[in-house]
């Protein structure tokens, strides 16, 4: 993983004391950093857990939603996530919330070829069913997902002539269709927001976890329902339909949608590929199940 800015530097010590001053139950165990993202330090906690910090103010709240919203709505998952078991609070030497979540040991979904995550259609897919549930109106709003295409037009138009994306012409005609679709006919409902496979967690041919929920808000389905291109070849986005069943049906442009949102979050893969390196491969590879789908699937 790529080595990003930070406000502040965060070390197994400074982590060492936090766990010490507020779970010291946990001190004890062996500590060692695992990661070093754009959003959060992570560092493996034993064998089963896992603390993640975030690295500077601008995305600190997003922690504090996970936090207060992931308990609630993980509750009835038979899926694995990034959930806080444990809570820690700002301190002057951290001025930050930070959590301690289960470690999962499987494959990061991104390492795998997608000819093999078609055997994770049907785990994702009661994902998505039981997850996407009407929200509360005091949903966590996120301006960048979640809305209408429309609104992301101007900064896919800015990738797409950036020169960074190949076949721009060509993706710039699917984004164009996807964006000129009506809305989402239904209430809004709870979104992961950012279901791309480095945050699927695989293990033993299934899926083990959803993790990273920074992005969670409520909205349009399509938004998640992206995954369809993001993590799957043609094989896989048939039988994530099948396993997803009638719950759509009510909305005839959703999937056409989806794959808008699959355009918007594969050209941000690319255009940050400076700071995410490892999944440039995703973004050009989703880009290619759009442009050679035939949709015969829907």
């Amino acid at each position: 993983m790529s080595t990003v800015p930070a406000q502040l530097a965060v070390d197994a010590d400074l982590v060492r004391a936090l766990l010490q001053s507020q779970h010291p139950q946990l001190a004890h165990h062996p500590l060692r950093a695992v990661g070093d993202g754009w959003v959060n330090y992570v560092f493996r906690l034993g064998p089963n857990l896992v603390v993640r910090l975030p690295r500077r103010d601008s995305v600190a709240g997003l922690m504090a939603k996970e936090q207060r919203w992931l308990p609630e709505l993980t509750a009835s998952l038979d899926t694995g996530t990034s959930v806080p078991l444990y809570i820690g609070a700002p301190e002057e030497s951290y001025p930050y919330p930070w959590s301690v979540s289960e470690w999962f040991d499987g494959l990061d979904v991104s390492l795998q070829p997608r000819d093999r995550n078609v055997a994770l259609a049907e785990p994702l897919g009661e994902f998505l069913n039981t997850f996407h549930r009407a929200a509360p109106r005091d949903y966590p709003p996120n301006p960048m997902v979640g809305g209408a295409l429309a609104t992301r037009s101007h900064t896919v138009q800015e990738r797409l002539r950036s020169g960074m994306v190949p076949h721009a012409a060509r993706i710039a005609e699917i984004w164009e269709q996807a964006a000129g679709l009506p809305f989402w006919n239904g209430e809004p409902v709870w979104l992961h927001g950012d279901l791309h496979p480095a945050n699927l967690i695989a293990k033993d041919g299934t899926l083990q976890a959803v993790i990273d929920f920074g992005d969670l808000t409520a909205g349009d389905p399509a938004t998640d329902l992206a995954a369809a291109w993001l993590v799957f070849d043609a094989a896989g986005r048939r039988r994530l339909r099948e396993f997803l069943g009638s719950q759509y049906d009510g909305d005839p442009s959703v999937w056409l949608r989806a794959r808008g949102w699959a355009v918007y979050m594969a050209s941000n893969l690319l255009a940050g590929a400076e700071r995410h390196p490892g999944l440039y491969l995703v973004g050009s590879e989703t880009l290619m199940e759009i442009l050679t789908d035939d949709l015969t699937w829907l």
